[in-house]
């Protein structure tokens, strides 16, 4: 723990014998590629460029939107009650709560809604979105899942690094609340929550044989991520 965040990452997020720990392995380059990305380590380090970060701000609003979209077909491809209520819980979060909180950070960096809503979404946008969005319309709800995984548990993955990385610099650093937002209790009980309902998913749904094909989607949900952070550090050299 860093004693200027104050932040505890001695818990683990997921349960070991749950389904992400099996997937983050099966993937682990891709995962690596994805939670150690340069515009990370810049980000802790507080040397990414301000118009990489602006660029992924506004185009992670578009995503939000899109993201809300995701658990609105969540309720839709839901068995149970229980299901539809979790997934509604998460359309309502983004939606009621999570876009707010979103709107008035980017504020702080200059950004309006109205500014954000008018852009046109990136290729790494639109191409994530859709991937998340197609796995769910093409399967259930654990592929569905399974796409949203890497965005849900890899920002609490990427924070709690970051917490932990003594290279990372609290003074002076313009990035510092994204990082304590993300490694903070909040946060961290919504990624606990994912991964149990991820876990919930797996024991419901699946067998062994859908593992490999699971993974694929991680996989390539993973890749898609790192296309993410890509797109804020190519929009600084275009």
């Amino acid at each position: 723990m860093n004693p200027d965040t104050g932040t505890a990452t001695d818990n683990a997020l997921w349960a070991k014998d749950g389904l992400f720990a099996p997937l983050r392995s099966a993937c682990a380059d891709d995962w690596e590629r994805y939670v150690n990305h340069d515009f990370v380590r810049r980000l802790g380090a507080g040397t990414l460029p301000e118009a990489a970060f602006r660029h992924y701000l506004a185009q992670d609003y578009l995503f939000l939107i899109h993201f809300a979209r995701a658990y609105g077909l969540a309720v839709f491809k839901s068995a149970t009650l229980a299901e539809m209520r979790y997934a509604a819980g998460g359309l309502k979060a983004i939606l009621d709560l999570e876009m707010g909180l979103h709107v008035k950070y980017c504020a702080g960096w200059g950004m309006s809604e109205a500014d954000m809503a008018a852009l046109p979404e990136a290729n790494a946008t639109i191409a994530y979105t859709r991937y998340v969005l197609e796995r769910g319309l093409a399967g259930d709800l654990l592929d569905l899942e399974v796409a949203l995984a890497p965005c849900v548990l890899g920002y609490a993955e990427i924070a709690e690094r970051l917490v932990r990385d003594p290279k990372t610099k609290y003074a002076g650093n313009p990035y510092r609340d994204w990082i304590e937002m993300y490694a903070g209790p909040e946060y961290r009980a919504v990624a606990r929550a994912a991964a149990e309902a991820l876990d919930d998913l797996w024991l419901t749904r699946a067998g062994r044989a859908r593992f490999d094909a699971l993974a694929e989607t991680f996989r390539q949900a993973s890749r898609l991520e790192a296309d993410f952070w890509q797109m804020g550090l190519d929009a600084v050299h275009s």
